[in-house]
């Protein structure tokens, strides 16, 4: 694949216009892939479950040899393929992810969107059950976590019809991981974290308490990075509709500083509860992120 033509090194905007959220996953984990040169991702393992018959048409090197020097009979291993993880990606849908704060960008969701597509693709090629929920300030979409081969084309269509919901209120979606993974897994919490910081907090680390490894994805536009506008503007909450009329220049400064204060709790407070953390810009390309996620990758206890 052309280094400069590869999906996962391009503008998210030009990669999102190539296609659709599947195809842009797809092209992204092959650009991943085919740039890495050996691979982070863990492959799946196998074990075996039991001998039957050899019959016509069956791949010789499953044959059990040294069986039949001991019998004399032609029997075939089968294996039972063994699930590295279970794993579920929690996505924030509210009204504050349909945010964009420039032309020629993704909007927050369709950013996140295309990420946990490709997260998702990811996992289940090394064979990784693997999950989703979609929330605002309720669960609106929750795909059980599955291996199987159909897995993929399930998940793309749940993240590919979710849009913009409500307010938000993550804590329900992620404790409803708990029901959804019974025994210890990954979670992958993709937000803008623009909630509650102490109740979502709580539930994350009480995911750790349980024994899930936790990856939070704080996703922001570049935009809410500093203030800018016009020398008086109206600035609007756009989930509770609550606004306010300020001047961009005066209020700058403390903007900033409070947007910097705030990266900087959400990473320490994840941190010290054993939660990997990430800040992501709408502008990142995708396969740098995927990297930083395989860079956590989970070791199978």
């Amino acid at each position: 694949m052309n280094t400069a033509k590869r999906p996962d090194l391009l503008d998210p905007y030009e990669v999102a216009q190539l296609g659709g959220v599947e195809l842009v996953a797809e092209g992204v984990v092959e650009g991943v892939l085919a740039g890495l040169h050996r691979s982070p991702f863990r492959g799946f393992s196998v074990e075996f479950a039991e001998h039957r018959p050899y019959q016509p048409g069956d791949e010789l090197r499953y044959l059990d040899w040294k069986m039949l020097g001991r019998s004399d009979r032609l029997l075939v291993k089968q294996y039972e393929e063994e699930t590295n993880l279970r794993a579920m990606i929690v996505l924030d849908a509210s009204r504050s992810m349909d945010w964009v704060g420039a032309e020629r960008r993704l909007s927050k969701l369709e950013y996140a969107k295309r990420l946990a597509a490709a997260l998702a693709l990811v996992l289940l090629r090394q064979r990784d059950a693997t999950g989703f929920v979609g929330f605002d300030e309720r669960v609106r979409s929750v795909v059980r976590a599955r291996s199987r081969r159909r897995q993929w084309w399930t998940l793309a269509a749940a993240v590919a019809t979710l849009g913009p919901g409500g307010g938000t209120a993550a804590e329900p979606a992620l404790y409803r991981v708990t029901d959804l993974l019974r025994r210890r897994g990954l979670v992958l919490f993709i937000s803008d974290l623009l909630l509650d910081p102490k109740l979502a907090l709580l539930a994350l680390r009480y995911l750790r308490h349980r024994g899930h490894q936790v990856i939070v994805f704080h996703i922001m536009d570049p935009a809410e990075l500093t203030l800018e506008g016009q020398p008086e503007a109206r600035f609007e909450d756009p989930e509770s509709g609550a606004g306010v009329v300020a001047r961009p220049r005066e209020l700058r400064a403390a903007y900033t500083d409070t947007v910097r204060r705030s990266i900087r709790e959400w990473r320490s407070a994840c941190r010290s509860g054993g939660i990997a953390y990430h800040h992501v810009l709408t502008d990142t390309p995708f396969g740098y992120v995927l990297r930083q996620a395989a860079s956590r990758r989970v070791r199978r206890g």
